[in-house]
């Protein structure tokens, strides 16, 4: 039976360029010249067949797009296998996200977890942004809940003012924050709205900050379950404990408890 495929899709309007690499190849050049010629400074990544015959998909300041083989059409979008009532753009963007935060080393996070975690979230984050700090302000209940929270820095106002080119109050904050000698102490006096002695080191604020551009996080805070799927924006204890326990569900093969899968 021929797989019927709804897609919802719009033109494309502009990309910016990011920060990775593009892939190389006869798709990728296919893309390439097609983008180029409704927004030059895109530079597609992820280049592969779509689940759409006759369409190749990429990556594109975080969002997935469709491009024509011949390169005539491109569609921004959600595809849908209708008949597995399935969002084939969205499963697409979680294997690219869980792709790309494992990346990221554990020595590169801030981490607040309990002492066995039953879940762990990634959360892009901004030391100023208001619901940052309420969700922050959560920490202990949240670990209580059996929920780890690893922290990428993501800084709101970017990593450099314009047209100055000097470091972004944010930015600067966060890589303080990173280099004081107390971190995790330092952050949370952040997140209260302390002021932070300043300092420099080497430090992984900016390639974080990229790598959320690469993956679509566009405020702060981001959060991002273990399948790679984005929860939240804020939530709170009792909202992130159902978020993740729903998120395990999901992963859930058929024929086992969906409770007990959930308490894993």
């Amino acid at each position: 039976m021929v797989r019927k495929i709804l897609v919802v899709a719009f033109f494309l309007s502009s990309f910016a360029a990011i920060a990775a690499a593009p892939a190389s190849g006869p798709a990728t050049k296919v893309v390439a010249h097609a983008l180029a010629r409704l927004a030059p400074d895109a530079k597609p990544t992820h280049v592969e067949p779509a689940p759409m015959p006759g369409f190749y998909q990429a990556l594109v300041h975080g969002k997935i797009i469709y491009v024509s083989t011949d390169g005539k059409y491109v569609m921004a979008g959600q595809l849908f296998d209708a008949d597995q009532s399935r969002n084939l753009t969205e499963a697409n963007m979680k294997a690219i996200r869980r792709q790309a935060l494992a990346t990221v080393p554990a020595s590169d996070r801030v981490i607040y977890a309990p002492p066995h975690p039953k879940y762990t979230v990634t959360v892009f984050t901004d030391l100023d942004c208001g619901y940052c700090r309420v969700f922050h302000q959560h920490m202990a209940a949240y670990n209580a809940e059996g929920i780890a929270v690893q922290y990428l820095f993501w800084p709101r106002s970017g990593l450099k003012a314009v047209p100055s080119g000097r470091d972004t109050p944010s930015y600067a904050k966060a890589v303080s924050v990173w280099c004081a000698k107390d971190r995790k102490k330092a952050f949370t006096e952040a997140k209260a709205g302390e002021s932070i002695k300043s300092a420099t080191c080497p430090n992984p604020v900016a390639r974080e900050y990229h790598l959320g551009q690469r993956i679509g996080v566009d405020g702060t805070p981001t959060i991002i379950a273990e399948d790679g799927s984005v929860i939240g924006g804020y939530l709170n204890p009792r909202q992130l404990l159902q978020a993740v326990r729903m998120v395990r569900i999901q992963q859930t093969p058929a024929g086992t408890d969906p409770k007990a899968a959930a308490q894993r």
